[in-house]
């Protein structure tokens, strides 16, 4: 497989709501192997991707947040259908943005279903990181970034502050 690169923040695709996934094929099965790569090998690891991070506009994303790491989860076309009243705070980035985080409050845990990788229909409680990582996802699926649950002030400093740093990189 192969680790893809990350289109940049101002690219219309990451600000572009993905296509729904009509089927498990074969070529979905190697966007996904792509995408865990790719997640791998982002620094410090990252706990989850969406296909349009790497240009691809599919629903499409990948998550795992195991300490152990090996635990991905391949959904496609993922939708929360219940999210806990009880909020949590994390610090998030992407590497769409960065050199840049910011503190994102979200519910705590989600009820998801989405296509697995064999094609079936499933639906899966999320907790934690793992809830946050899948919300963080389901966001760029739907063309939106982390820093839009942010002011319109906070945003302009960070994607400033992102240009900034990419420059220097």
């Amino acid at each position: 497989m192969a680790v893809r690169p990350f289109i940049a923040y101002d690219d219309k695709r990451l600000h572009t709501p993905a296509d729904p996934v009509a089927a498990i094929t074969e070529t979905v099965r190697m966007i996904w192997d792509d995408m865990i790569d790719t997640m791998e090998a982002m620094p410090g690891q990252g706990v989850g991707l969406a296909a349009p991070q790497i240009g691809i506009l599919m629903r499409l994303a990948v998550v795992d947040a195991s300490e152990a790491r090996g635990q991905v989860v391949r959904m496609a076309n993922p939708e929360v259908l219940h999210a806990s009243v009880q909020f949590r705070k994390h610090e998030e980035g992407s590497p769409n943005l960065p050199g840049v985080w910011a503190a994102v409050e979200r519910p705590r845990a989600v009820t998801v279903r989405f296509l697995n990788d064999q094609g079936a229909v499933e639906e899966r409680d999320f907790v934690g990181l793992w809830a946050t990582s899948v919300q963080h996802q389901i966001d760029h699926l739907n063309g939106k970034t982390y820093v839009d649950h942010l002011s319109a002030l906070r945003r302009k400093m960070l994607v400033a502050k992102s240009a900034k740093f990419a420059k220097r990189a």
